[in-house]
């Protein structure tokens, strides 16, 4: 008989250089969490849909919270950025 397959495929492997050691990190500490509340409000799909497009994906939470707390500050200089900001995505 002679060798299997297998014996014949693993003696032709060489061996991968050794890693070297992994040196341990240490955890990084967690930054603390704004103390958040929920404030909800209903719209309609279309609504919605542009608030989407305005913000980029993934960012329609933050765009519409940052517009609101500058339009209540009476931060028109944040309203005019967050505005120029959707201008140029389009």
């Amino acid at each position: 008989m002679g060798k299997s397959k297998s014996t014949k495929k693993a003696a032709a492997k060489t061996r991968k250089p050794e890693k070297a050691a992994v040196v341990a990190k240490e955890p990084k500490e967690k930054a603390q969490r704004e103390d958040l509340c929920v404030f909800a409000f209903r719209l309609t799909p279309e609504e919605r849909d542009d608030i989407h497009k305005a913000a980029g994906p993934g960012k329609a939470s933050k765009f519409v919270r940052a517009l609101a707390v500058a339009a209540v500050r009476n931060d028109a200089a944040a309203v005019r950025a967050i505005m120029e900001g959707v201008q140029t995505q389009k």
